[in-house]
């Protein structure tokens, strides 16, 4: 089974959705991943605000800023090879990656709300 790393610029969330303006590509790929990991997919994602290890232990990614600095990013890993720089993966990509179809990749976290309106 295919392997697949995401490294994400700084962002204060995952998902898009905080600041003044929605990112829809943020939404998606947000989307896509939660999906994948339901499904017991192996991919992962990292937040250089968050997650700075990440970028520093991993070689491939830690010489491409050097290179090219967070303009790189995001970078996508597939089997510790990076495929994509500087854009996120389109869900094709992914499906294919993972032998799967870009359908089965839009499932959206639900959350639960309790509401107590007390006594």
């Amino acid at each position: 089974m295919k392997k697949v790393e995401i490294f994400d610029p700084a962002m204060c969330c995952s998902t898009g959705v905080c600041g003044p303006v929605v990112d829809p590509n943020l939404t998606r790929i947000a989307s896509a991943v939660y999906s994948l990991e339901k499904k017991g997919f192996e991919i992962a994602r990292y937040n250089l605000s968050n997650d700075p290890g990440a970028f520093v232990d991993n070689q491939a990614v830690n010489q491409m800023l050097g290179e090219k600095g967070p303009e790189a990013l995001p970078l996508v890993l597939v089997d510790n090879e990076i495929v994509k720089v500087a854009e996120y993966p389109t869900n094709e990509e992914l499906a294919e990656w993972f032998g799967t179809t870009p359908a089965d990749l839009q499932e959206k976290p639900r959350v639960r709300v309790s509401v107590n309106f007390g006594s």
